[in-house]
């Protein structure tokens, strides 16, 4: 059962028309939505005063036909309602290390002239080695550019692809082209050795027409997912502004945005070598790679939360506001303004990228301890 069918099925519940097999059906899932009971000990105070403020808005809520009263709730069943209310705004769980929420006085402004933010789309542009640039999204599907024996195409799905018609020996090797993501943006690739790249907002890929030489160099700003074809003759680079990522044929995610004081190289599959500066380092899948200076690092990493961007998804465990609204503003492409001290405001939970930004606004807010203003594409996040 999918969240939306849990929320449909919920509904009917309220209303009353809930056969006895659907109302089994709702208690058989309940744990599949993790959602807890009254008495258990691992919700945090700050969950279980979330959880009372859903519980009294559960409370209120009425179900009215001509010839009954007003039903209320029973408050047995507040867990049903809690899955709805959650899964609603996309929220899969929340964590909180600071103290106990404030009340909201006030939340965020939506004017009645203020067009909708959305969220961002297949963009990108691809800059050609004679200088030449295409708007990929405002070109048709079908052959793109031709150089050499490298035809390049837009396919129906909105992924760009290479092919080489005959062989590399006489490609030039200089020959390279940059497909650039912009902020509100994403796309995907692939490569001219098979590879497949998915580029995330606010990144650029830089890669030859054609790979010759010993091996395969692309040069990555931003954040990109990687599934390296396998050839074991011609190992795969990913060059960074701090680090080298080496791989034979591997499936992994690299982060190497322009200000972070990191470069996070996650491994899914496979296993890649990370060069820093004056140090390296083995990947085994399950493990993300720091690199900060001359400093490697390893952590083991929640997989699912790394990739969720390439999946439609914003997942946060324990994240500073600040980092969140930093993935936020990339891609729906507003500027992010801070009011108040945002020390130790830490969130998580689980949201769609595929709506407009109200959802996870609504879903942040839903904790008490922030709310936003939006002016024009200004989001401001005030205590």
């Amino acid at each position: 059962m999918t969240p939306e069918e849990y929320i449909s099925l919920y509904e009917k519940y309220i209303a009353g028309l809930c056969t006895a097999q659907e109302k089994e059906a709702l208690l058989q899932y309940r744990d599949a939505f993790h959602i807890q009971d009254d008495n258990d000990a691992r919700l945090s105070d700050t969950e279980k005063q979330l959880r009372s403020r859903i519980y009294q808005r559960i409370a209120a809520t009425t179900v009215t036909t001509p010839a009954a009263r007003p039903k209320v709730i029973r408050l047995a069943h507040w867990w049903y309602a809690a899955a709805a209310l959650l899964l609603a705004v996309g929220l899969a769980a929340l964590f909180f290390k600071q103290a106990p929420p404030k009340l909201i006085a006030k939340t965020y402004i939506k004017k009645k002239d203020h067009q909708p933010i959305k969220p961002g789309t297949n963009t990108a542009i691809l800059t050609l080695a004679n200088g030449r640039t295409v708007l990929l999204d405002k070109t048709a599907n079908g052959l793109v550019d031709s150089s050499g024996n490298t035809t390049i195409k837009k396919l129906r799905n909105g992924q760009l692809a290479y092919a080489s018609t005959g062989t590399n020996a006489d490609a030039d090797p200089d020959a390279e082209n940059t497909i650039s993501i912009p902020r509100g943006g994403q796309y995907a690739v692939t490569l001219p050795d098979g590879t497949n790249v998915w580029l995330n907002s606010e990144s650029s890929l830089t890669y030859p027409v054609a790979f010759t030489g010993k091996q395969r160099r692309v040069v990555l700003t931003g954040e990109a997912y990687f599934e390296v074809a396998k050839n074991k003759n011609m190992p795969f680079v990913v060059h960074t502004n701090q680090a080298d990522v080496n791989v034979l044929g591997t499936h992994f995610n690299v982060n190497a945005y322009e200000g972070d004081d990191e470069v996070k190289t996650t491994l899914l599959e496979g296993s890649v070598r990370l060069s820093g500066k004056s140090s390296s380092a083995m990947l085994v899948p399950g493990e993300q790679g720091l690199v900060a200076g001359n400093e490697i690092s390893k952590r083991q990493v929640n997989i699912n939360q790394v990739i969720a961007w390439k999946l439609g998804y914003f997942v946060f465990r324990k994240d500073n506001i600040k980092d969140i609204m930093k993935q936020v503003s990339r891609w729906y492409d507003v500027e992010v303004e801070f009011r108040g001290n945002m020390t130790g405001k830490t969130f998580g939970g689980t949201y769609s990228k595929n709506k407009d930004i109200n959802e996870l606004l609504k879903g942040l807010e839903l904790t008490g301890i922030i709310h936003f203003k939006i002016e024009g594409r200004r989001i401001i996040v005030m205590t």
